[in-house]
């Protein structure tokens, strides 16, 4: 088996043999089949909310058998999506959905795992890197200390142009050119970072990696979520489990200056795009392939997760097809290059947002999350991006030596990653799910800012930030990629995201300028913004436990 992929290469089903076998003879996934009696029975069940169903099917008496085209439309029918669509790129979305379910969860979903959860590692760990890098630049370059910390709102501009480009670009390009590219772009600009011979300068090139970092979490989040069986959809939220391991990597690598310390962060961010480009062979996500007319890829994506899998597939372009009618036609036109360029700019419109706001209680689903990313975008670097100069000046008397302070830093991180663990579990508990692990954490996070402002003592600190770390990082990650529509997905949460980071862009404004009255000022600010998002989470209108992503 080589070692290195070729990445261009296009899935096509006859490079899969022996994977397609007829749904007559494939075995379903248990949890399918249950799910499936679960929702027929609630429709015969007197004490069945009709509204949760709006157009319930009739299905009279008939049982199928789920190894049918009848049984598998009967599920198809019964199944509702969180989002309320009910088109024919719906439909065929969830027949997808049926078979990367039987399929299951395997070795191409672990592996790609690890591949986004590098896009979550790069997000902290240029965040963080770069609040490591101010007494540096103002050692050598000379700006005040209070000026240096612009050099966050240069990064941050970045973030806002790569979460709002990268999100939408996903759904135009297609997310594997934007999952390989926006490592690429930070890894390029983070090791030219250690070479800045100004101020303005390196800002410049700290505002570009923002570009390339900022695309990460909108891109990653949804294109690993389109590849899980509903079975595992947990593992979404487990995603945020690498982020404090950028926070852990940064602190640890600071020890040989700051030019040292960016060109480190860049080589480890190319690193990480090499074994994405490389050694992984990443297949379009078959719901962008669907939403563009290309179905026959889409089945043979799906073709090559079963493959890799070591698994077998029911799926064809006939039960797509029975499903959810003829595929559409494929525009072949040869267009001139100018044209090509209009046709892709006319898709960064207003008509890739409007289907975010296609039913009343989606436009307030998508409204709030867009709240709550805004609040916590401010909320987040406030507390954490200036932690370090928080936990050294806590002490008015004498400044806290600074190995007890990255001390601290790095146990911090270490603390905040078994919170991703246990919020992938809460995530589907009963009377929990997304919405109550979202707003139970953001609500205690608040209320762990407020109180790490209580003493000055270094170790009553330390304990305090641990647990903000921990029930931070529940928080992240947790509902919003899943709640929109596959076509639009990318746009949404890049809409989100880029709101986010605007926010972020305004924290060490606000920092600087509040720091100057009281320096537990931006800290109760913090605290304030993360109470303002748990209430407004306290009225998110869908859940998604229990339903299938489009």
């Amino acid at each position: 088996m080589p070692v290195f992929v070729n990445p261009f290469k296009k899935a096509d089903v006859s490079d899969f043999e022996g994977v397609y076998v007829p749904l007559a003879n494939s075995q379903r996934h248990h949890s399918v089949a249950a799910a499936y009696e679960d929702r027929k029975h609630s429709l015969n069940d007197d004490n069945f909310d009709e509204k949760k169903l709006e157009s319930p099917p009739d299905l009279g008496n008939q049982v199928y058998s789920a190894n049918t085209i009848e049984g598998l439309r009967a599920e198809i029918e019964l199944e509702q999506p969180a989002s309320g669509h009910d088109t024919t790129y719906d439909r065929k979305s969830k027949v997808i959905n049926k078979a990367i379910t039987d399929i299951g969860m395997g070795r191409y979903q672990w592996e790609l795992f690890v591949l986004c959860g590098f896009g979550w590692l790069a997000d902290n760990m240029w965040l963080q890197g770069v609040a490591l890098t101010l007494p540096g630049l103002t050692s050598e370059f000379g700006p005040s200390e209070t000026n240096v910390r612009y050099t966050t709102c240069a990064t941050f501009i970045g973030l806002c142009l790569g979460a709002s480009v990268w999100g939408v670009a996903s759904d135009v390009i297609g997310r594997r050119l934007a999952f390989n590219a926006t490592l690429f772009l930070a890894g390029v600009f983070g090791l030219a970072v250690g070479g800045g011979n100004s101020w303005v300068g390196t800002c410049a090139l700290f505002a570009c990696v923002g570009v390339g970092v900022g695309g990460n979490l909108p891109v990653d989040g949804a294109l690993f979520l389109e590849f899980l069986p509903f079975a595992s959809s947990g593992l979404l939220t487990a995603l945020s489990v690498w982020w404090p391991v950028g926070q852990l990597i940064s602190s640890m690598a600071d020890n040989m200056g700051w030019r040292y310390l960016n060109i480190t962060l860049g080589a480890f961010t190319f690193l990480m795009f090499m074994c994405r480009f490389f050694l992984f062979h990443l297949y379009e996500s078959p719901k962008f392939l669907l939403s563009q007319g290309r179905q026959a890829e889409a089945v043979a994506t799906v073709h090559g997760i079963a493959y890799k899998n070591k698994r077998t597939t029911w799926l064809s372009e006939d039960v797509l097809n029975e499903i959810g009618g003829l595929a559409d036609v494929e525009d072949k036109q040869k267009l001139s290059k100018k044209e090509i360029v209009n046709r892709n700019l006319s898709k960064f419109s207003t008509e890739r947002i409007a289907p975010l706001f296609a039913t009343r209680k989606l436009g307030l689903m998508t409204l709030l999350i867009w709240f709550c990313w805004t609040t916590i975008g401010m909320g987040y670097p406030l507390f954490n991006a200036f932690l370090p100069q928080y936990l050294a000046n806590s002490n008015a008397e004498q400044p806290t030596a600074p190995s007890i302070v990255y001390r601290n830093y790095a146990i911090t991180s270490v603390v905040g990653v078994p919170g991703s663990i246990l919020a992938a579990y809460t995530v589907n508990v009963k009377y929990v799910g997304r919405k109550g692990t979202i707003a139970i954490s953001t609500l205690i996070t608040g209320v762990l800012v407020f109180c790490f402002t209580i003493s000055s003592d270094p170790n009553f600190q330390l304990a305090f930030t641990c647990l903000e770390a921990l029930f931070q990082n529940i928080m992240y990650g947790v509902l919003t990629p899943e709640v929109f529509p596959a076509p639009n997905r990318g746009t949404g949460t890049g809409i989100a995201s880029c709101l986010n980071r605007i926010a972020g862009l305004c924290a060490p404004i606000v920092a600087v300028n509040a720091g100057q009255t009281d320096p537990k000022a931006p800290i109760y600010a913090s605290g304030g913004l993360f109470l303002a998002a748990f209430v407004a989470m306290c009225f998110f209108p869908i859940e998604t436990r229990d339903h299938q992503s489009l």
